[in-house]
């Protein structure tokens, strides 16, 4: 997603002349970036295949309408979510992924309606079995209803499975029935004959990079459901592989080269796809990380035993991704010029700086050892690739620090 750090400062400067006297704190979300970020990879999609926005990366109202018109659907993992989206889009597709599901939950995806369940345990299974039948009103509108379209999670073991990270499967983690355990699955939903099995949901890893270990990844994903499907005389109508394209925050101009995977992909598919079975991809942050920036006012700057620190308005308890991901994370600076006080005006000249926050703890790191060629208090740092697992994954209440502002840039600011 190309970056459109002019737009972002141009809001920023208006929001400072207007502020109070308070530093400024904010994440700004390019809407018009998003759009087009969205269509472009909409438009990569070999044919065969679907995409399901990941909420869980950023449900933000303004983001999710923004997605909404060009997305196949959306994908959820808790109540909370399913309940946002059927609130502000009753009509599009969802489906419900993810560990721990309650009962309440799985009676909210009867009730307000799920294009899948995928479910996690043999477990699982039998409790969605179990509540169906016990569900009076599902009961008398069967027909009309017709069954519940299930997906079941498999941790599958790959040979050669290049490893990220981030690891969901591969080995042993919480997530998805090991595939030995597949057997039992199956037979535990045939003694539920109103759950229908419509597919297999895989998603092993996150952090992505490397397009060609991904594509060879659904290759064995492909051979792996022939294989079942021919073993156990199954019908299936499509295959979910996940999300976990990832974003590279250290060297942004190496992301995943979504592009020559789907030109890739393609290939593959005419000749090692099912006919009639469909490909679904869920990602999140490589969706929306790129339209996010997070902006912080610089409040002081000193130095101690040889380092120098930039403290600014904010911090991890706003901005958790840099110590998530572990990375220094990039930043610009944004000069203003203007000086109201009386006080000296600190700063940095040709130094590298560790940004740091507000909070009484040493681990309140945003960047660490960046050269800059000037920074001075009362300057904007900004951050950008915040969309995603950024404010949403933060400790907001830590020290009870005011929230930052939300701002959006429509299609017509930031052209």
């Amino acid at each position: 997603m190309e970056l459109r750090m002019d737009a972002v400062f141009e809001r920023l400067r208006a929001a400072q002349a207007r502020q109070a006297g308070e530093p400024l704190c904010a994440y700004v979300y390019d809407l018009h970036a998003l759009r087009d970020h969205a269509a472009r990879t909409m438009g990569a999609l070999p044919a065969g295949c679907e995409l399901f926005y990941a909420i869980k990366a950023n449900p933000e109202l303004p983001v999710l309408e923004t997605l909404a018109p060009l997305v196949h659907g959306f994908e959820v993992s808790s109540g909370g979510e399913l309940a946002w989206v059927r609130e502000h889009f009753p009509r599009m597709p969802v489906i419900f992924s993810g560990p721990g599901k309650l009962d309440s939950e799985l009676r909210a995806a009867l009730q307000l309606g799920v294009d899948g369940v995928h479910l996690e345990s043999l477990h699982e299974i039998e409790r969605l079995g179990s509540i169906v039948d016990g569900d009076r009103e599902w009961r008398a509108d069967a027909a009309a209803r017709g069954r519940v379209p299930v997906l079941l999670r498999i941790n599958l073991a790959l040979d050669g499975l290049a490893e990220t990270r981030l690891m969901m499967g591969g080995k042993p983690t919480p997530f998805g029935i090991p595939s030995a355990d597949l057997p039992a699955a199956l037979a535990r939903l045939r003694d539920y004959p109103q759950l229908e099995l419509r597919g297999f949901h895989f998603h092993l890893l996150s952090h992505q990079l490397d397009a060609e270990a991904h594509l060879r990844m659904m290759s064995a994903y492909l051979r792996q459901v022939r294989q079942w499907c021919e073993e156990y005389r199954l019908g299936i109508d499509h295959i979910n592989v996940g999300g976990g394209i990832g974003v590279n925050y250290r060297d942004p101009a190496a992301h995943f080269d979504w592009p020559a995977f789907c030109r890739q992909l393609n290939g593959l598919l005419q000749t090692e796809g099912m006919p009639g079975v469909k490909l679904r991809f869920e990602p999140g942050r490589y969706i929306t990380a790129g339209c996010g920036y997070y902006a912080m006012e610089v409040i002081d700057i000193k130095q101690s035993y040889g380092k120098t620190y930039v403290v600014g308005r904010g911090g991890t308890h706003h901005f958790r991704t840099p110590p998530a991901q572990g990375h220094s994370h990039p930043f610009a600076v944004m000069p203003v010029h203007a000086w109201p006080h009386a006080y000296a005006r600190p700063e940095a000249r040709g130094a590298a700086v560790s940004v740091v926050g507000q909070l009484c703890t040493p681990k309140d790191v945003l960047a660490y050892d960046t050269r800059v060629e000037r920074v001075r208090c009362g300057d904007v740092l900004v951050f950008p690739m915040a969309g995603a697992y950024a404010w949403h994954i933060s400790h907001h209440d830590f020290l009870r620090h005011a929230h930052p502002e939300q701002w959006y840039l429509p299609a017509a600011q930031s052209q």
